[in-house]
């Protein structure tokens, strides 16, 4: 998480990823290595044992040798960000909760969490593992989804869906993103008439209207952004289609970075991800970062990505 600093930059809380010893939890890891050292944040490495509700029906023997690998490969990981980023500040924490619940709580309310695409599940077809969908889905801080396909060209640009002015706060998020990579920033909000059908209140269905007063917020969500960053080069794009989620997808491929802000769908039992954001981290072609948006409703349900 990000936070305001009148005498000075922003200040960053800690980055936190987790290990369990899979490719994507090697490849979360080096790139919150690298993040913690654009920050200049300190860096913690979790591994969760899911023991804690287990003790009493695992032996001895069992958990001190689940804990024991568990430390290995908490070493492991430091050791290996101590090769690539000397400079990090690197603990390691080793805890008994579920994966899940180790990496909040070692966020805290300031920190950020870094996952990675997959664990060590075994259903490959799920693109995102059921760790980066709990941690996504929960929304109290920023989470980063890594995709483990390997080292990508740096592109230079910095992707921001935006919809209107209660993404303000999302696009504060890449801009800073941004220019911690020395990155431009492109801002993309996508229009799809279909996603409002049948939600939007009778004195607000003509479709003229909406996107008059979409437009006029996007308008003012760049000039404020040029505002506050004014050594920041910024674009705004808006583009149609049926899909909000396949546009932002195809953008990913020319982006270092995608940021949006973390929606959630409609909840029967938990938490759980709204339609367009489970459908981008599935298929995004580079890291997604979700920022925590309170105090607003689930996101439309009609559209199919």
């Amino acid at each position: 998480m990000m936070t305001s600093n009148a005498s000075g930059p922003p200040q960053y809380g800690v980055v936190v990823v987790g290990t369990d010893g899979s490719a994507a939890a090697g490849s979360a890891l080096l790139w919150a290595a690298a993040e913690a050292a654009r920050r200049d944040s300190p860096l913690r490495i979790v591994h969760g044992t899911d023991t804690e509700n287990r003790a009493a029906h695992i032996s001895v023997e069992t958990l001190d040798r689940i804990e024991r690998a568990g430390r290995e490969l908490l070493e492991s990981a430091a050791a290996e960000v101590a090769r690539h980023y000397p400079g990090v500040e690197v603990t390691t924490e080793l805890s008994r909760s579920k994966p899940a619940a180790g990496l909040r709580a070692a966020a805290g309310t300031d920190g950020t969490i870094v996952v990675g695409s997959r664990g060590l599940g075994g259903f490959s077809a799920l693109l995102l593992g059921s760790v980066g969908l709990q941690v996504a889905a929960d929304g109290e801080v920023p989470v980063v989804v890594v995709r483990d396909d390997g080292q990508r060209a740096r592109e230079g640009v910095v992707l921001a869906a935006l919809r209107g002015a209660a993404d303000l706060d999302c696009v504060r998020h890449a801009a800073r993103a941004a220019e911690l990579r020395k990155a431009s920033l492109r801002m993309l909000s996508v229009w799809n008439v279909f996603q409002y059908v049948g939600l939007v209140a009778p004195l607000m269905d003509d479709v003229d209207e909406i996107a008059h007063r979409r437009s006029s917020e996007i308008l003012a969500v760049t000039d404020r952004i040029r505002e506050e960053f004014p050594g920041l080069t910024v674009s705004t794009d808006v583009e149609k289609g049926n899909s909000t989620a396949g546009v932002l997808v195809e953008a990913s491929r020319d982006a270092d970075l995608l940021v949006m802000a973390g929606g959630r769908g409609h909840r029967l039992i938990g938490p759980s991800l709204a339609r367009v954001t489970h459908a981008v981290l599935h298929h995004a072609h580079c890291p997604v970062l979700l920022v925590p948006r309170a105090g607003v409703a689930a996101e439309p349900e009609q559209e199919k990505s």
